[in-house]
């Protein structure tokens, strides 16, 4: 409501003022009249942009001030150097206001435009002044794909800016132009979550460069190739590319790490109720999994698949493929004492 008040006051009185503007230099109401109509357009204008100067992030905003400021001089100088001797006091208002808008014009939109290309975050620097380039993550196909890392930027819990490569586009455009319907999908998925990631209020920027390395023909040795150029991180869930990034002196943020370190923690003795859903590698093994996706292998439960059972943890195995939590059923660990109850009372994990 506020804001409409604003806005009607600043309409009225850009009226008013062309409207005496056009009076005093011409005394005639006809001009009185244009001079309103004229200072109501650039009032309404004023208020457009205001709106879109909302949405606009700053350094568009800086570009466009920088732009406007250069195009109002050299409109000013023009005038001055074209049409010095044929300035008078009835014609200078028809003199510098075609000019001085088009001139404006043309600096505002040549200003947001180069705003747009500019980037703030090069001028971030350590206090010694040297730029943080620790900064830049540059992401792989198979953690786009992944999906995670959109979920994990919209939490605020990682910033800066995520780089992604021409080359890494075109594998993905190349995925999801498959023949094979499963790759195919991967690929949509794979470009529906940069969009997402563009879109998001996030506290990220994501920008696409076309650097390449022509003589170097796999993309996980490019990518590994731009994180030394660039002097960032690569994000990645990928094993291997994880490894040989690592020998080469490049950081990796593996977001298989992430969602492992942030698994709940299970002691060996702990119940827990699970269902079974499949039979195990080894005979008479059922298999059942928690909500976070931790395989639960149960000793002698085969024949149990499609009920709920309350098991008791023997051992926790940690991969780098993730966590695997090994079990016995609640009876047989209580005929040998296998299990005991933290604090004095059983916790439980259930998995509908």
């Amino acid at each position: 409501m506020g804001i409409i008040i604003l806005n009607s006051f600043l309409i009225v009185i850009c009226a008013l003022s062309g409207f005496y503007i056009g009076y005093d230099i011409f005394h005639s109401m006809p001009y009185a009249i244009v001079g309103a109509l004229i200072c109501l357009i650039i009032s309404l204008l004023v208020i457009f942009f205001e709106k879109y100067i909302r949405k606009s992030p700053p350094r568009v905003i800086i570009g466009g001030i920088i732009g406007l400021l250069l195009s109002l001089v050299i409109a000013n100088f023009f005038i001055k150097a074209v049409f010095f001797n044929y300035i008078t006091y009835k014609n200078s208002f028809f003199i510098y206001l075609p000019i001085v808008t088009i001139i404006c014009y043309l600096g505002l939109v040549l200003g947001v435009s180069k705003g747009r290309e500019f980037d703030l975050s090069e001028f971030k620097r350590f206090p010694g002044g040297v730029p943080d380039r620790s900064q830049n993550k540059i992401i792989d196909t198979s953690s786009i794909i992944d999906g995670r890392i959109a979920d994990i930027c919209e939490t605020g819990f990682i910033e800066g800016i995520f780089i992604i490569p021409q080359f890494v586009l075109q594998e993905l455009q190349r995925i999801a132009d498959s023949t094979d319907p499963i790759k195919r999908t991967r690929g949509r998925r794979g470009l529906d979550i940069l969009k997402r990631m563009q879109k998001k209020t996030m506290e990220i920027e994501v920008k696409i460069v076309d650097d390449d390395f022509p003589k170097i023909k796999e993309v996980d040795t490019k990518l590994i190739a731009l994180a030394q150029k660039l002097g960032g991180k690569i994000i990645t869930n990928d094993f291997n590319l994880n490894k040989v990034a690592e020998l080469q002196g490049v950081k990796v943020l593996n977001i298989n790490d992430l969602a492992n370190a942030l698994k709940p923690v299970v002691l060996p003795g702990e119940q827990m109720t699970i269902r079974i859903l499949k039979e195990g590698r080894e005979p008479r093994q059922g298999v059942a999994y928690l909500d976070d996706g931790t395989m639960v292998v149960v000793d002698d439960a085969r024949h149990l698949i499609g009920k709920k059972v309350d098991v008791v943890v023997t051992s926790v195995l940690q991969t780098t493929a993730g966590r695997m939590i090994f079990t016995k059923l609640k009876e047989q660990a209580a005929v040998n004492g296998e299990y005991y109850y933290p604090n004095g009372k059983s916790p439980s994990h259930d998995l509908a």
